[in-house]
């Protein structure tokens, strides 16, 4: 997932007619988004998943760096100077959102992770409040405590006396713990030096601050017994997750915004919960259950008050 409401003001072509090309891609970001859970949950007992994480940002990184090289050549100085900075985004961005999530899925359902991991568009709102030390109009607070709702009743089964014994799921606790990492992640994009950056060199830098972080997981995982991924399944999952969530996520979330406008993407990524759930229904054979449904509509719909602009 990515930041639904970037800071950058809104583009002339936001008030433009979307070309029949701009809206495929806009219908395609959040797919591609979303397929990080369900294909994560597939190969859960397939790939250790901190050697998943390193392998999927390693190969994603052998893509990104042919194109971003001379940029990253030219701003070197620049990021060295910022490698602290650089290695928060990746510990956040890729290790607490890659290794950290695949291990979360061994433990949870891709339709519980997908729904819990749609809230951190809300956790960018209230930590964007906190941190400015201002109140959330009462629109936001409302959509606010709509989301959390969400996420207890996920979180409990649509049991809620499991509340009371503090009984809770590791892997669902583990897809907030990344939902939580994400909005830090997208909050820390938005300031800073690395904003003198174009969006692909960034990205580029992070992935491979993020891949170094991971390496000393998945040799952790190799010194335990685990075996360096040979199979046509472990791979294909390995190359799949590189490609598609990784660089055509985000590449399609930038060029969204720049030919679409910052609003029309963010209204956009709202279906990121819909195509989750519904892979992980065709894909893995998940059962939806009543709280499911609830939880979708606390949630999907405080993530849409929360993300409102106020009114002027």
């Amino acid at each position: 997932m990515t930041d639904p409401a970037p800071a950058s003001p809104e583009t002339p072509a936001a008030s433009r007619s979307i070309e029949p090309r701009a809206l495929v891609a806009l219908m395609a970001m959040p797919l591609f988004f979303a397929t990080n859970l369900v294909i994560g949950r597939a190969v859960a007992g397939v790939v250790p998943p901190w050697s998943l994480a390193f392998w999927r940002w390693a190969v994603a990184v052998a893509i990104l760096l042919p194109l971003a090289a001379p940029a990253l050549l030219r701003h070197r100085d620049l990021l060295l100077g910022q490698w602290r900075r650089l290695s928060i985004l990746g510990l956040l961005g890729m290790v607490i959102c890659g290794g950290n999530v695949y291990v979360a899925l061994g433990n949870t359902t891709a339709t519980n992770a997908t729904l819990i991991y749609t809230t951190s568009t809300i956790m960018i709102v209230v930590m964007d409040a906190v941190l400015a030390r201002r109140k959330l109009p009462a629109i936001q607070l409302l959509g606010t405590l709509a989301g959390f709702a969400g996420i207890a009743l996920i979180a409990v089964h649509g049991e809620p006396g499991r509340l009371l014994g503090l009984e809770f799921n590791t892997g669902d606790l583990g897809i907030l713990v990344a939902a939580v990492s994400w909005a830090a992640y997208s909050l820390m994009l938005r300031s800073g030096p690395l904003t003198q950056l174009d969006a692909l060199p960034g990205f580029t830098a992070n992935a491979i601050a993020g891949t170094l972080l991971l390496a000393p997981f998945a040799l952790w995982e190799m010194a335990g017994g685990a075996p360096l991924p040979r199979t046509g399944e472990a791979w294909g999952a390995i190359v799949f997750l590189a490609i598609f969530p990784s660089v055509l996520a985000f590449g399609l979330f930038q060029y969204c915004v720049r030919v679409a406008g910052a609003s029309v993407t963010a209204n956009f990524l709202y279906l990121m919960p819909v195509y989750g759930v519904v892979l992980a229904v065709l894909l893995l054979g998940e059962e939806l259950h009543l709280y499911h449904a609830v939880g979708f509509v606390l949630i999907l719909g405080g993530v849409i008050l929360a993300t409102r602009r106020p009114a002027r």
